[in-house]
């Protein structure tokens, strides 16, 4: 189905919602195989155990993070077109990659990772961040048929949990009760998967031990015939009510493994009060104890930078802990917010910059860590963002799109300093641990506007099967649904770039 190109938030709700009303008339998704592929399956040897997905929610500017260009400083009257990275470059770990201005740590532990230059997002008409996302996460571009599960879900639904106590699939930093919370609550679910596959939702990562207790002022016991009496009902309601046998037995096989994880000592893994100050520190310079990173988030400046530093340093290092406990899929996102965050359509050098500030150190700290803890060479750590940014393209270069900021002829103020608008034809993906080549460059793109990708293009289909393939999952699994396969790669037809593993 070709998407509609003035298809809007309306018709993606309304879409979304008729998705998830069939996913739960569904009955039990069985895995199928071809011989062909089954045969494949079982030469795939995974090279990782887990995968963490560090969301840069908003779209990334490609040419401000990893893959600088020509830098060119504000000068009151400049032109757009007079400048393509508003930072200097700086060195990494390996010679011949360099990243842009305030990426220092990350960029000393480039040497034990892959940066892929040439992701290109999908071609899906005007552009709207929560398609995007729902794109990039399930491998599917809106609208669908069939509720598409999260590629969090797949994994939890295919391989399992690690460990039983610990949901196999945990979304840190993201809060549905911000602009466009309904649309990425479309695809942050299992789908027609079952309840019991879709994420252990944590929005602030220090609440995060509030997540595995009985609410305050609850006894336990209390709280165990609360358990018993919901599970009477809903095992007591008419199939309707619920959608079909296997949905609602999944719904109680969720109840039963989240009542797990509360009386398992892996529940101590969220609580963040338990790592000594001096580790917290290095995700969040400047913690104090018992701070938190709640409040209001709906204004600029530096109250909320710092909001949003601890937010997402927490994150990781939560991640960080729910590996050692043997967590199969962690998301941890800094958070789409219309307007926010990575989404700079105006102040994009300014708000780049305070992004940088947000992600350094937390990331690195993560793969160091985890490399001291022996735990890298079986994790798989995603950086990546739904696509890139432009000072003055909208889509790509032959493809463009309606635009969606105006961008003065001439520049006389910092705010329309930076890249404003939606750019897919090239962007970022780093890749950590779990098989993954060290110190490796991927792709190449044009180092004059418009910076395209030119040499080896990467899809979602194929950086999905990559992953799929580094955890021991074929591109070509399936899910028989409503008669018919849905397959974990769009039609099956994802390939793992080989090129990548070590």
């Amino acid at each position: 189905m070709q998407p509609n190109r003035d298809w809007n938030r309306r018709e993606f709700l309304k879409t979304a919602s008729a998705a998830t009303l069939s996913a739960l008339a569904a009955g039990f998704p069985r895995a199928v195989f071809s011989d062909e592929a089954k045969a494949e399956a079982q030469k795939i040897k995974p090279t990782a155990d887990t995968l963490i997905v560090l969301w840069m929610a908003g779209g990334m500017a490609h040419t401000e993070t990893f893959d600088p260009k020509a830098y060119r400083p504000f000068e009151k009257g400049m032109t757009p077109d007079s400048f393509l990275s508003t930072f200097p470059s700086i060195p990494t770990a390996v010679d011949g990659i360099r990243f842009s201005q305030g990426l220092e740590r990350m960029a000393a532990v480039m040497d034990r990772g892959t940066l892929i230059r040439s992701y290109t997002a999908g071609d899906l008409g005007f552009i709207l961040h929560s398609r995007h996302q729902y794109h990039w996460h399930t491998g599917y571009a809106p609208p669908q048929t069939v509720a598409a599960p999260h590629i969090g879900a797949v994994i939890a639904r295919t391989l399992g949990p690690l460990n039983p106590a610990v949901p196999a699939f945990i979304n840190i930093g993201q809060r549905f009760d911000v602009g466009e919370g309904e649309e990425l609550k479309a695809f942050t679910t299992a789908g027609f998967l079952g309840s019991e596959y879709g994420p252990f939702n944590i929005p602030f990562p220090e609440q995060a031990a509030d997540t595995v207790r009985p609410p305050m002022g609850m006894t336990p016991g209390r709280f165990e015939d609360r358990n018993k009496f919901y599970k009477k009902l809903l095992a007591a309601s008419p199939i309707g009510e619920f959608g079909s046998d296997y949905q609602k037995e999944s719904l109680l096989r969720a109840l039963d493994n989240a009542h797990r994880l509360l009386g398992s000592p892996a529940a101590k893994a969220f609580d963040l009060s338990l790592e000594p100050l001096e580790n917290i520190r290095k995700y969040v310079p400047g913690y104090q104890p018992g701070q938190r990173f709640d409040a209001p988030q709906d204004r600029f400046g530096a109250k909320y930078e710092e909001q949003m530093i601890g937010r997402f340093g927490l994150g990781c290092l939560l991640a960080r802990r729910l590996v050692e406990v043997g967590a199969r899929f962690i998301e941890v996102t800094t958070e789409y917010i219309p307007f926010l965050n990575w989404d700079t359509h105006e102040n994009g050098h300014s708000r780049t910059a305070a992004m940088k500030r947000q992600i350094d150190a937390p990331i690195a700290q993560l793969i160091l860590d985890l490399e001291e803890r022996g735990l890298l060479n079986r994790t798989l750590i995603v950086l990546a963002s739904e696509f890139s940014r432009d000072a003055l393209i909208e889509g790509k270069p032959d493809r463009k799109v309606k635009d969606q900021v105006e961008v003065p002829d001439r520049i006389e103020d910092p705010k329309h300093y930076g890249m404003h608008r939606h750019f897919t034809d090239a962007g970022c993906v780093l890749l950590w641990g779990g098989g993954i080549k060290r110190g490796f460059l991927y792709g190449v793109t044009a180092d004059e506007r418009p910076c395209k990708t030119i040499k080896d293009r990467v899809i979602i289909e194929d950086l999905h099967a990559t992953l799929y393939t580094a955890m021991g999952i074929s591109p070509r699994l399936a899910y028989e649904i409503e008669q018919r396969p849905f397959y974990v790669t769009r039609d099956g037809q994802g390939k793992p770039i080989r090129e990548l593993f070590a």
